[in-house]
């Protein structure tokens, strides 16, 4: 079998009006826990990873690439830095922010632009690319929107968890599911 590894550099990252392009997800299961009827209940968990620094946690995401579409590298950051695979439910939204880190010479501000998509794991990996430098835990949501580190991903957290429970108030197929 092939190792997976990172993609590195900055040769292929996509710019635009001044902003670098960045692709993440919201890694998220349905976990059954024990219910207060004595039956199995369905909980919504999100997956988050610590930060290359160990400083807080956060969702994957990272460049959007000239050679890929942002959907791909959505999918592509969540297997790279939280070894996970699944299927995307779901554009939450772009969410523009600075980082210090990401200036350079083609972005002087350091202005990001982020996709960020809602990814259901169908599988977690035992070895991935990023492992020896990230953690990855999951979190019921009313515990990841304390644990959040980055103010954009935690409004985005909360943008696709009030979307999930209007559709839930719509339709009696998800009837019975937590999201706390």
């Amino acid at each position: 079998m092939t190792a997976l590894v990172s993609r590195t550099g900055r040769h292929q990252q996509r710019y635009h009006t001044g902003y670098r392009l960045v692709a993440g997800c919201i890694p998220y299961r349905y976990k059954e826990v024990d219910g207060c009827n004595g039956k199995e209940e369905p909980v919504l968990e999100v997956l988050m990873i610590t930060s290359k620094s160990g400083r807080g946690l956060l969702f994957p995401k990272g460049g959007w690439e000239t050679d890929e579409t942002v959907e791909e590298a959505a999918v592509r950051e969540a297997l790279e830095e939280a070894g996970v695979r699944g299927d995307l439910q779901g554009d939450i939204g772009t969410w523009e922010f600075k980082s210090k880190r990401q200036q350079s010479d083609l972005n002087p501000a350091g202005l990001c632009r982020a996709h960020m998509f809602a990814l259901e794991v169908r599988e977690q990996l035992e070895s991935w690319p990023e492992q020896h430098s990230r953690q990855r835990e999951w979190f019921v949501v009313s515990e990841a929107v304390g644990q959040c580190q980055v103010d954009w991903m935690r409004k985005a957290l909360d943008k696709w968890v009030s979307c999930l429970k209007i559709r839930q108030g719509a339709t009696t197929s998800n009837q019975g599911q937590s999201f706390i």
